[in-house]
Order: structure tokens, then sequence, then C-alpha cells
């Protein structure tokens, strides 16, 4: 038993730091507290991504419709995402550090997918999907240069950028976030602002830092977005409703005997 609790602890923290907790019972160690706490934050970010962005697809599926979702942007969006996970996966980092992504891209293929397939365009829906296998197999199978992969995380910032403020852009115009879910807008802010601090304690390097600090402001300006129209209502809504009840009221026309 003692065993199977070593191996489950040694899971998330190392074994100096294991044995300052259980052997010598020193639980003021900052740095070990600091390496268990980001541990712990990556771990909850990948349970958390699982289901992410699933209210946005569920959203997408109920209403058979992407109105008011920046297809731009989604896709913008998943090449960020998509560049992360490569660069990390080639680079050996933790998978507590950037597991999320994998569920991430999954999910943003699927709402890219939907966008395009209730919007018409159901045969680019089949093609953008075998389009995205092909770049993860150039990316991930070591066909594509490390000195590239570096390049390609580095133009992730803008692309993170642009994907989401376009996003705020469309909101903007629209006056509402459209079929934007809130549950998914706000883990996205929350998983970005704790990435921050999980890259500095696992991986130190300073790209993906920078990285996570773009993605938290611009999701940053979409939950501010969402608060803001929450409660407004929708351009063009009330006097659609106005002329509805005119023509309600409208008293029908007597023919003169």
């Amino acid at each position: 038993m003692v065993d199977l609790i070593q191996k489950g602890a040694l899971l998330l923290m190392s074994q100096k730091c294991y044995d300052n907790y259980f052997l010598d019972h020193n639980f003021l160690d900052v740095p070990c507290f600091k390496a268990l706490l980001s541990k712990g934050l990556g771990i909850g970010i990948i349970a958390g991504s699982v289901l992410v962005k699933v209210p946005q697809v569920l959203k997408i599926l109920n209403n058979k419709s992407g109105e008011g979702i920046n297809l731009f942007g989604v896709m913008l969006d998943l090449l960020a995402i998509t560049f992360h996970m490569s660069y990390n996966f080639m680079n050996g980092y933790p998978f507590s550090s950037w597991g999320d992504n994998t569920f991430l891209a999954l999910q943003t293929v699927a709402i890219a997918a939907l966008v395009l397939f209730f919007g018409g365009r159901k045969p680019h829906a089949f093609i953008f999907l075998l389009a995205y296998a092909g770049l993860l197999y150039v990316l991930n199978s070591g066909l594509t240069p490390m000195k590239a992969l570096l390049t390609i995380q580095s133009f992730n910032i803008p692309i993170l950028l642009v994907g989401k403020l376009s996003q705020a852009l469309t909101n903007y115009k629209a006056g509402s976030t459209g079929q934007l879910s809130a549950a998914t807008v706000i883990m996205m802010f929350a998983g970005s602002l704790a990435r921050i601090f999980t890259s500095i304690q696992e991986t130190g390097d300073q790209m993906i830092i920078i990285t996570f600090c773009a993605s938290t402001f611009a999701n940053g300006v979409i939950v501010a977005q969402l608060l803001y129209y929450w409660n407004k209502p929708v351009p063009g809504a009330s006097s659609d409703a106005k002329k509805s009840a005119v023509k309600a009221k409208k008293p029908k026309s007597k023919k003169d005997d």
C-alpha cells in the first residue's frame, strides 16, 4: 500500500519533494509547493479541457447554426493550438504542461467542421477534416525540422491575437456574442491564465510563456464582451418584435356592401 501511494505521489512530484513531504515532513518547502501546484493545475486543466468546448459544440448542434461564430477566427485558433501542441510534443515537454491542447484541438476541429456543415458547405467540411489530419502528420512525424517548429511557434502570438480579436470584432459589429457559449469562453480564459504559471514552472520556455500571456489577454477581451452583452437585447430583435405586434393588432379591413 505504501509503495502504491509513493508511485502515485511521484507522478505529481520529484523524489526530492517526496522525501521532503513524507520523510522529513518539511511542508514549507516553497520550490516543492510551486512544482506540486503547477503539476496539479496542469492535470486539472487537462481534465477540464476534455469538455471545455463541448458546450459550444452542443450549442451549434442544438441550433443547427454557427451564426455569430467567426470561422476565420476559429481556423486561426486551431492553427495556434496545433502549432503549440506539436512544438511541445516534439520538444519532449511534460504532458501536463500542454496535454490540454490535444483535446482543445479535437473540439476546435469539430466546431470548424460544424460551422462549415451547417453553413451549407458540407463538402468543404469533409475536405477540411482530411487537410487537418495531413497537417498533424507533417508536424508530429519528424518531417518538420525543429527550427521550423520554433519559427512556427513564434507566429502563434499574432495568430492567436488576430484569431481571437477577429471574433471580438464580429461580436462588436453584431452587438451580440451570438452562438458563443459562455461556459466555453470563461473556461478558455481561466485555462490560459493558469497556463502562464504552469509554463513558467514546467518548461521555462519564454516563447510559450509569452504566447499564453497573449492568449489570456485575447480571451479576456471576449469574456469582457460576454459580460457587456449579457442582458442587452440583440440588435434588430426588438424592431422585429414590434413589427410582429403591429401586424397582430392591425384590424382587418371591412368590405363595403
